[in-house]
């Protein structure tokens, strides 16, 4: 049976990819801040069939707690981890990002800085024990910078840099490093978003986060349509660029 740490348990997506692991009897180590959500998580993975599951409370904006996490993952799975998915987040007001110094570094640090620190934990273990699978969710705003997204789009494109560095250098110890590129996705955090037919459903963006994390794919967009609007959007010149209201 696999050995499966997901960060950010309680978020929509990951309770999807978290799933289709627990249908397998995988072995589960769950990290979210939200105790009482993460065990009604915990409590719906073991129904669908996972072995077992251990839980981790943890704002990933402590860093001081980051060595804990990194403790628990080694105590509870003495064997080594298969898979490690980073699934979390948040999505700024970009009004108020823009005007307030201090929300755009708390926005990029959730985002990206806290993110990339984890990376940086996870890579060490992985690292020795020369196999598994790396995954973390970074998004399509993170591809090119635009007027109504940009501090949540740099901290993302951030995320997917240090992924594409991270990934090259843990080919070289058979560890696989992927990012996940969703666009729109009907969940809570987008709640006050308008929905129409670019919004994808939770459910079949975890479905695509497992097959790639199985598959050790390197950059995935979910849905697969984002990759060719992405390139479009990234081929625009600059000159043009800046006339659009994108």
């Amino acid at each position: 049976m696999s050995t499966v740490l997901i960060i950010g348990a309680t978020s929509a997506i990951a309770h999807e990819a978290s799933r289709r692991f627990a249908v397998e009897g995988a072995r589960l180590l769950l990290v979210a801040r939200n105790e009482a959500k993460l065990q009604a998580n915990a409590d719906d993975l073991m129904a669908r069939g996972a072995s077992s599951i251990d839980t981790f409370i943890l704002d990933a904006n402590d860093f001081d707690r980051h060595a804990a996490l990194m403790e628990a993952v080694h105590s509870t799975f003495p064997n080594g981890l298969d898979h490690a998915l980073l699934a979390y987040g948040t999505l700024p007001d970009q009004t108020e990002v823009a005007a307030d110094a201090d929300a755009a570094v708390d926005a990029f640090t959730t985002n990206a800085t806290s993110v990339i620190a984890l990376l940086t934990h996870l890579a060490g273990l992985f690292e020795k024990q020369e196999r598994g699978a790396i995954a973390v969710i970074s998004s399509v705003a993170g591809d090119r910078g635009r007027p109504s997204n940009y501090v949540y789009g740099a901290a993302k494109g951030a995320v997917s840099l240090f992924a594409q560095g991270l990934r090259a250098r843990m080919a070289k110890h058979g560890v696989s490093v992927t990012t996940i590129k969703p666009g729109f996705v009907d969940t809570p955090m987008t709640a006050d978003i308008p929905k129409n037919r670019l919004f994808a459903d939770p459910a079949d963006v975890g479905a695509r986060i497992h097959k790639a994390m199985k598959k050790g794919q390197d950059v995935v967009y979910i849905p697969a349509f984002w990759r060719c609007v992405m390139g479009v959007i990234k081929a625009i010149p600059e000159r043009v660029f800046k006339k659009l209201d994108l």
